[in-house]
């Protein structure tokens, strides 16, 4: 199995193994599935750590509202009475006016708290110092242990426009987010190694050769348009004729 290290930018993420006989096109959507999987992973545990200390989302036309304001126009959370933490809420006021400030308890915060902890450690980039590799069952256990965090602290559920609910459902929009710059697409996902492109029609064999051990640095990234160097070849082209 050859062991890729896989970086975006200068920076690690994660380690992957793959049979030298692996097609390009499998692998570079392989990486790219695991590589959004855990960026998943950490919007999640990022809401639910705001879900720990400030309970559910507020209706998008309440958010950053006062409670004049609220009062003012007659806007009520319908999902606040069906959405309720099991043992009942803590009152911790979410200043930056996104979730309804009704926290779960501190045991249920406890349940919350260290399942986002375990899922971290899953994806976290230290699993590249300690040469574990990262499946993409790994990150799927990981968001099923998140998953069954909420639904033990929240056994009703969440409101269908919670971030983490959406997330779950596979209904995010990142559009117009700093998140949804991350997120690399699959059909545009590309493989480089030693500044030569993986290309996707070829067998990871055609570039490291049959040598089953060995360990190569694989740099991720979307395929970009490249402005400049369809100028000069436009150029080129035009002085031809």
């Amino acid at each position: 199995m050859v062991l890729l290290h896989v970086k975006r930018g200068d920076e690690s993420q994660f380690l992957l193994q793959a049979p030298g006989s692996t097609e390009l096109e499998e692998l570079t959507v392989q990486v790219a599935q695991v590589y959004n999987a855990r960026l998943k992973v950490q919007r999640i545990c990022s809401e639910m750590e705001e879900l720990a200390e400030h309970g559910i989302f507020l209706p998008p036309n309440m958010q950053g509202l006062t409670d004049d304001q609220v009062e003012e126009l007659k806007l009520k959370d319908e999902w606040a009475e069906r959405c309720v933490p099991s043992g009942g809420s803590v009152f911790k006021k979410d200043d930056i006016g996104r979730r309804n400030g009704q926290a779960p308890n501190e045991k249920m915060k406890q349940v919350l708290k260290k399942t986002i902890e375990e899922a971290k450690a899953i994806i976290s980039k230290k699993q590249v110092e300690a040469s574990v590799c990262v499946t993409m069952e790994m990150v799927k256990d990981a968001l099923d242990q998140l998953r069954g965090a909420v639904m033990i602290v929240y056994p009703m559920g969440l409101p269908p426009y919670d971030p983490i609910r959406m997330e779950f459902e596979n209904k995010e929009d990142l559009s117009g987010t700093q998140a949804g710059l991350s997120v690399i697409k699959e059909s545009e996902a590309q493989l480089w190694w030693a500044a030569k492109e993986l290309r996707r029609t070829k067998k990871l064999s055609d570039y490291v050769g049959k040598n089953e051990k060995t360990k190569i640095i694989v740099k991720i990234q979307q395929v970009s348009f490249n402005v400049s160097l369809f100028f000069t070849s436009f150029q080129a082209d035009k002085n031809v004729r």
